[in-house]
């Protein structure tokens, strides 16, 4: 399978060169670092990898989902941070542990190899079970335990419209493999119902982007409310002709933030806009296939640092395969309704 394209903006050898600049930085133990001495969260590790996938990078993209099996703590869970050969951060957040499921259910769905799928299942088993004993009564998941078990006493926006994705991914892994898990598609609907009516359930981060859009990205905010929802604050965080600002009051413009604004656009059937947003994010592209993190305007510096990131570089890969329809995992964060259970009805 040749890696995505998006026609006319990103050919699909320039996408292959992207997947094989993530695969350069690869250790050998299976971790993807942020870049090279860098550390690794498993959130973005699976991200690499998904990307690594549809480039063709198989045996490098099952390299990386070891890396996870190896590291995976008895509770089910990881820390936040690694290092090649020590942990950074010990923090256990839930988001970052849930996302190992939506890896697993884009891996099957770019390969159909159940092998895999089986031995990945205790893995993903484990990690829900460690997120969703932080979610509350009234239905969101807190942010994090702490490394002793302590949890953290509030939840984030961003990270439970994440979990909310990747809960659907999880309870598709177990259907797929035969296994009775009916309380996980009841959880992300009890927690998609918190994301669209009670946003005080969350702290306030109301200055971050994501927060803006990931409602949309999650999956939990579709249809006239998605699109409201991404409408009414898109000159906020939108600078015409360069991107979306990762904060609203600051210059900004990050690679990830931008390509994440446009597949949530094109999951609310705004290809127009998603196209202009990808379009504006190739400008960051180096030759080798690698994209800077940030740029600040009007200095046109990059940042952090001079940064040109593996996550980024995997965002630009999983956008183009959702706007290209390229692969069989084209319209996992994209086309929600037809690639995921369905989420049930949560009485108000």
């Amino acid at each position: 399978m040749p890696a995505p394209e998006v026609p006319g903006l990103l050919t699909s050898a320039e996408t292959q060169e992207t997947v094989d600049a993530i695969a350069e930085w690869q250790l050998p133990n299976g971790m993807i670092p942020w870049y090279p001495g860098g550390h690794a969260d498993p959130w973005n590790h699976v991200e690499a990898a998904m990307a690594l996938a549809l480039g063709g990078r198989i045996p490098e993209a099952e390299r990386a989902y070891q890396w996870l099996v190896d590291l995976q703590r008895p509770d089910g869970s990881w820390h936040q941070y690694y290092l090649e050969d020590s942990i950074e951060q010990d923090k256990l957040d839930a988001n970052v542990i849930a996302y190992i499921a939506a890896g697993a259910w884009h891996h099957w769905l770019l390969t159909s190899d159940r092998g895999f799928l089986e031995a990945l299942w205790p893995v993903v088993d484990a990690a829900i079970g460690f997120v969703l004993e932080l979610q509350t009564e009234r239905g969101e998941i807190l942010w994090a335990r702490h490394a002793d078990g302590t949890p953290w006493s509030f939840a984030l926006l961003t990270g439970s419209s994440s979990i909310c994705h990747s809960l659907r991914c999880a309870a598709a892994v177990a259907t797929e493999l035969g296994h009775e898990r009916p309380h996980w598609i009841q959880a992300a609907s009890r927690l998609a119902h918190v994301i669209r009516t009670e946003p005080d359930a969350f702290a306030p981060k109301h200055r971050w982007a994501m927060d803006w859009y990931y409602p949309i990205l999650g999956g939990a905010l579709l249809g006239d409310a998605g699109r409201e929802r991404l409408a009414h604050r898109y000159a906020t965080f939108v600078m015409e002709g360069r991107g979306v600002r990762c904060v609203s009051d600051r210059p900004w413009v990050t690679v990830a933030e931008t390509l994440e604004c446009s597949m949530a656009h094109l999951a609310v059937g705004e290809r127009e806009t998603a196209t202009t947003l990808f379009a504006w994010a190739q400008q960051y592209r180096e030759p080798g296939g690698r994209y800077w993190t940030g740029t600040v305007y009007p200095q046109e510096d990059h940042f952090p640092g001079g940064e040109q990131s593996t996550y980024t570089a995997a965002t630009v890969v999983l956008a183009a395969d959702a706007l290209g329809g390229c692969s069989a995992a084209s319209g996992l964060f994209v086309d929600h309704d037809a690639a995921l259970p369905g989420l049930s009805d949560v009485p108000a």
